[in-house]
């Protein structure tokens, strides 16, 4: 029987089991121009015992940071400095893809002396937290023909940098509200051209930044992330009939690229759509179960046995536990996130929790 102990061929790449770090935020790239630093090298070194690691959210562009000390991968500084890292996680035998993320609306001129950017000017309601505190979102600058494919280029160039950098593959976060999202969503796209409007133009973008991305390091490296149903940073798909046809025709477009993985975030009361698009789905199948407030636990490995995901990723319980997979096999125990240390500080919260032994 197939378990998530069972290793895996994710394309070319043989994974030793089935259990994923999902990519998660941390705030501590506080090297010169948001570069990683040796203590992030540690922190997923020390995570290499999983399957796969999916790094947090990293900058393709300066415009598209949204948060305080989070890393990029357009600069040659940054490229060098993610190379620590790969490499450290490489040397422990792990496999690392670098998560590309473009915050478009979400974020604030104080971080990055740049007006957000989003697929329409509405503001999304709500605050994001800057080193000068919490500030409200403020109105984006809507992306013009000539900037949209300037920021698709940026996502290919952010993959070629990746690759440069050692990165296993890359995945492109279209979940949580962010750009790619953005511009799925009906409330947040509000254009009436060809990169909106109806489902089938609202994924357009999506698409073609797949497309890009797979042109530019191939499809055997790249995987998509998508919360279909996630409200997260002000995004409304609570229009279930919209919601289906919207990802159903998104996973239609991508299906024929070969993309090498398509990673759902599980939203809540959508786990007929999980299954649905995972039917869909040619490919490798990844699904971070939808838990409300408490870190997926040993119950979703069940989700592989059943043929629900082909590899189940984890966040804040892979967070705590730098030997999961080894804590998983066993039945725990399991050290509690600290969330109070979740993003930025020291190596409290962030290196120091105990493995097993």
């Amino acid at each position: 029987m197939t378990t998530a102990f069972t290793p895996y061929d994710l394309g070319d790449t043989r994974l030793s089991h089935r259990i994923v770090m999902a990519p998660m935020t941390r705030s501590r790239a506080y090297g010169s121009g948001q570069s990683p630093t040796d203590l992030m090298a540690t922190y997923y070194a020390q995570r290499a015992s999983g399957g796969l690691i999916v790094t947090e959210g990293t900058q393709p562009s300066v415009v598209g940071q949204g948060y305080p000390d989070t890393p990029g991968i357009h600069t040659t500084e940054q490229i060098a400095a993610w190379r620590k890292v790969t490499d450290a996680v490489h040397a422990e035998g792990g496999v690392i893809f670098l998560q590309i993320m473009h915050t478009g609306r979400v974020g604030h001129p104080t971080l990055m002396g740049l007006t957000p950017v989003g697929p329409s000017a509405v503001r999304a309601e709500g605050q994001v937290y800057t080193h000068e505190g919490p500030k409200e979102f403020v109105t984006p600058a809507e992306l013009t023909e000539d900037e949209i494919a300037r920021t698709i280029a940026d996502f290919a160039d952010a993959a070629r940098n990746a690759v440069e950098a050692g990165f296993d593959g890359v995945e492109l976060h279209g979940a949580n509200g962010y750009l790619i999202h953005q511009f799925l969503a009906p409330n947040s796209n509000r254009r009436t051209d060809s990169w909106g409007g109806t489902p089938d133009r609202r994924i357009r973008f999506a698409v073609e930044a797949a497309k890009a991305v797979a042109e530019a390091i191939g499809p055997d490296k790249v995987g998509f992330r998508i919360s279909p149903g996630n409200p997260y940073n002000d995004i409304d798909e609570s229009d279930r009939a919209d919601l289906e046809a919207t990802y159903t025709a998104l996973v239609d477009a991508l299906a024929p690229l070969g993309l090498v993985y398509l990673h759902q975030m599980e939203a809540p009361e959508v786990r007929d759509l999980v299954v649905r698009l995972r039917k869909a789905w040619p490919g490798t199948f990844i699904l971070n179960p939808f838990t409300g407030m408490e870190p997926t636990g040993p119950d979703a490995l069940a989700l592989v046995e059943d043929g629900t995901a082909d590899l189940i990723a984890y966040g804040g319980l892979f967070l705590a536990n730098p030997d999961l997979p080894a804590r998983l096999a066993v039945g725990g125990p399991f050290n509690t996130p600290d969330r109070a240390t979740s993003f930025g500080g020291d190596h409290r919260g962030y290196t120091d929790y105990p493995a097993l032994g």
